[in-house]
């Protein structure tokens, strides 16, 4: 059974760790700062299969483990995790020897799939990942006419094996589409590889892509496979295409053109099986045109182009996507929530900039608030703030169900009302302050039923909740949510 280091000063992250790996069949010891873990490492070198360190530890940080580690250990690979994926410190962790980067709040697939990746074994052993089925995502249902069209789309080319370029806004579904294609081909038995090219700095997306043999460059000190060779015999999707580097897509053309590549640092050519997609919400020609893309890979890619019409012109299909999204979040212990009118209304006559992702985000914060009028509001005081119209006031919440939590729940401070106006007279700072104590009202409530959903794991209640970890505490302090228990048991 492999063992697996974890240098981590995070009780919650801990915890969560130690669940994720041990159900994988990992072995797990702790060390609670970088100190420490240079210690395990020094006293027990051929005990650990793999290390992985946080980078904001206290005392000696995780960068300065990893190096030292690397003079102790130079074979043990080592994860680093951050909650600030800034470029500078991947290209810092990879210049030391990282395996491999893994940034706050990780995902229980993401985070085994970095650590199987990682894991010293032969090439030709390497864990294949799980064949992906077709993939169910929002679009599965033909709710609409584009939805339609996809389908007809599906049964014209998913057979075929060509390049295939998606076009579209952020958001529009380019990924849900390329699975899909992926899950009606004959390649749905093998692997599909995402390769997000606007996340990774230039200098790493070719070593992610082609991989680097031993002694490649400072740091490599085992020949490791890209993305390319691990995607064999499956589909590999090269995400925001149009933001590659501009000598790197000399090279990703050669590969299209050959089908074969060399890794970093190799000296033998190796052959590739792979179907490529590309998606982008650049607009491609206008980047030919700007010289920030070569037009004789646009050709090469855009074998089938696929343009994906944004949400606000596929009006048809918002209201059953909603439902289907209410449907998929929703606690299986609880009964559906229906759109009511109001909140119909306001989802129709919404522009979204942000289109599908956006849409299911709303329905996710109805199925927190359970308040139809909040988010419908919520929803118009946003495209008031991108037109330059100011913002639209909250209605005033209904009282009972701001206040009316189970005994259970750590209830927040209950908010003073504002002063009641002299003389029958009603200024406008009266009519603010009734305004902001609506907000806080609903923004405690919101929070306390997310903590409550997921039992007062702040973690998953931040990420619920898509705040940051830091701004959840705050708000927390602020609001006084759980001030009343901690008094109570003092």
């Amino acid at each position: 059974m492999k063992t697996i280091l974890i240098a981590e000063d995070e009780p919650e992250v801990r915890n969560y760790l130690r669940l994720a790996l041990t159900c994988r069949g990992y072995e797990v010891e702790f060390a609670q700062n970088g100190d420490e873990a240079v210690r395990y490492v020094q006293n027990g070198r051929d005990r650990f299969s793999l290390a992985l360190l946080d980078i904001l530890m206290p005392q000696k940080d995780g960068l300065e483990a990893l190096r030292e580690i690397r003079d102790i250990c130079p074979s043990l690979p080592v994860v680093m995790l951050s909650g600030a994926s800034a470029p500078a410190n991947i290209v810092i962790a990879m210049k030391y020897g990282a395996s491999d980067f893994l940034s706050k709040p990780v995902g229980h697939d993401e985070l085994c799939r970095v650590i199987e990746r990682a894991l010293p074994v032969p090439v030709s052993n390497l864990p294949r990942l799980v064949p992906a089925p077709e993939f169910h995502g929002p679009m599965t249902p033909p709710v609409g006419t584009w939805s339609q069209r996809v389908e007809q789309l599906l049964r014209s080319i998913g057979s075929s094996d060509v390049p295939v370029l998606l076009q579209g806004e952020t958001g529009v579904g380019k990924e849900v589409l390329a699975r899909k294609l992926h899950g009606r081909s004959a390649r749905a038995g093998g692997p599909f590889l995402k390769l997000n090219c606007a996340a990774l700095p230039s200098e790493l997306v070719e070593s992610e892509l082609f991989g680097y043999d031993r002694g490649a460059f400072t740091g490599a000190f085992k020949n490791t496979p890209g993305k390319f060779e691990m995607a064999s015999g499956g589909t590999i999707l090269l995400d925001e295409i149009g933001d590659m580097d501009f000598r790197l897509q000399a090279k990703l053309l050669q590969v299209l053109q050959d089908r074969e590549f060399m890794r970093l640092g190799a000296k033998e050519v190796s052959r590739i099986d792979v179907r490529v997609m590309a998606a982008t919400h650049c607009n491609l020609e206008d980047a030919i045109t700007q010289g920030r893309f070569r037009e004789d890979l646009y050709y090469r890619l855009n074998v089938i182009d696929i343009q994906i019409p944004p949400l606000r012109d596929r009006t048809d299909e918002i209201i059953p996507l909603a439902e289907f999204f209410i449907r998929t979040h929703a606690s299986p212990t609880e009964p559906v929530l229906e759109i009511p009118p109001v909140l119909r209304t306001a989802l129709l006559e919404h522009q979204w900039p942000g289109n599908v992702r956006e849409l299911e985000n709303v329905m996710r914060k109805y199925l927190i608030l359970r308040n139809a009028s909040t988010v419908a509001t919520d929803l118009r005081a946003s495209a008031n703030r991108r037109a330059g119209r100011g913002t639209v006031p909250h209605p005033s919440p209904d009282k009972e169900h701001i206040t009316a939590l189970p005994s259970r729940v750590r209830e927040p401070r209950q908010l003073p009302p504002p002063a009641a106006p002299e003389n029958g007279i009603s200024p406008a700072a009266p009519i603010l302050e009734h305004v902001d104590y609506a907000h806080k009202a609903a923004e405690a409530q919101a929070i306390v039923d997310a903590l409550n959903s997921c039992l007062w794991n702040r973690k998953q209640a931040a990420a619920m909740l898509q705040i940051d970890y830091k701004a959840l505490l705050y708000k927390m302090r602020k609001l006084g949510i759980g001030e009343r228990k901690a008094s109570a048991t003092a």
